[in-house]
């Protein structure tokens, strides 16, 4: 039975894909630090998901969650999802470089884990298929967002390299890069989130992605087109656009 692993799988983006490979026939493995997040129906309405708690920037508690569910399932893993993720919700000009170094410890290491895990069952079978769910954060530098454009610019740098290494070993790999999604994450900004999609709609363009094995996915589209914009123009440009009034933001 082909199987897929996500990490931050309790809610949002996660929740939502392994709700459509479940529902696909695959057995789906998720983890989250803890499972206070999941519905309360859960196990009842989603038997072929299996909830294991792991803390992906602890590779042997990831590397223990991977195998137990493998294990307990029978499944023969064949997609990596790294998806876990987090960010501040507010955007801090000035930043807690505590925080910044804990968000690009889960933002960037909880994939690093998840891919080594990934990678290593891969070669092993000679194939399979690693999905890092960056963010168009990640394509430039946002005010107000040091970590975690930082953190999302390391994944999408990550799955460039990665998927220029690894297909003559058999390993697919594609980069994710939403805009603003509706998930218990962003529900905690502070922030105007234009364009913001559903978790339910977002979730099937990402399969679809995966489905067609995309090495990089924008979306939704007018955000493909604003991040485009941002990335080609001069930077004293874009420096001078993100100061302005007409993004909120001040040299202050």
């Amino acid at each position: 039975m082909n199987g897929v692993f996500i990490t931050g799988g309790s809610t949002g983006i996660g929740l939502e894909l392994a709700k459509l490979y479940a529902n696909q026939g695959y057995k789906v493995g998720i983890c989250a630090r803890s499972a206070n997040k999941l519905p309360g129906n859960f196990q009842q309405d989603y038997p072929n998901i299996y909830f294991t708690t792991a803390d992906v920037t602890n590779k042997i508690s990831l590397n223990e969650a991977v195998h137990e569910f493998l294990q307990a399932t029978g499944a023969t893993l064949i997609i990596m999802i790294a998806n876990a993720g987090r960010s501040t919700g507010s955007k801090q000009q000035l930043p807690d470089f505590d925080v910044v170094a804990d968000i690009v410890d889960t933002n960037l290491h909880g994939v690093l884990n998840a891919f080594s895990i990934g990678t290593k069952l891969f070669l092993k079978q000679g194939h399979g298929h690693l999905v890092g769910i960056a963010s168009v954060a990640g394509m430039v530098g946002l005010p107000g967002a040091a970590a975690y454009s930082s953190s999302k610019a390391a994944v999408l740098a990550l799955g460039e390299s990665l998927a220029l290494d690894l297909p003559k070993y058999g390993i697919d790999v594609t980069t994710i890069a939403p805009g603003f999604i509706d998930t218990p994450l962003t529900q905690k900004n502070d922030h105007g989130m234009p364009f913001i999609m559903p978790a339910t709609k977002a979730a099937k363009k990402i399969k679809n992605a995966i489905d067609k094995k995309y090495p990089l996915y924008i979306f939704p589209w007018q955000m493909r087109l604003f991040i485009t914009f941002a990335r080609i123009i001069p930077r004293f440009v874009y420096r001078y656009l993100m100061r302005s009034k007409l993004f909120n933001y001040s040299r202050e």
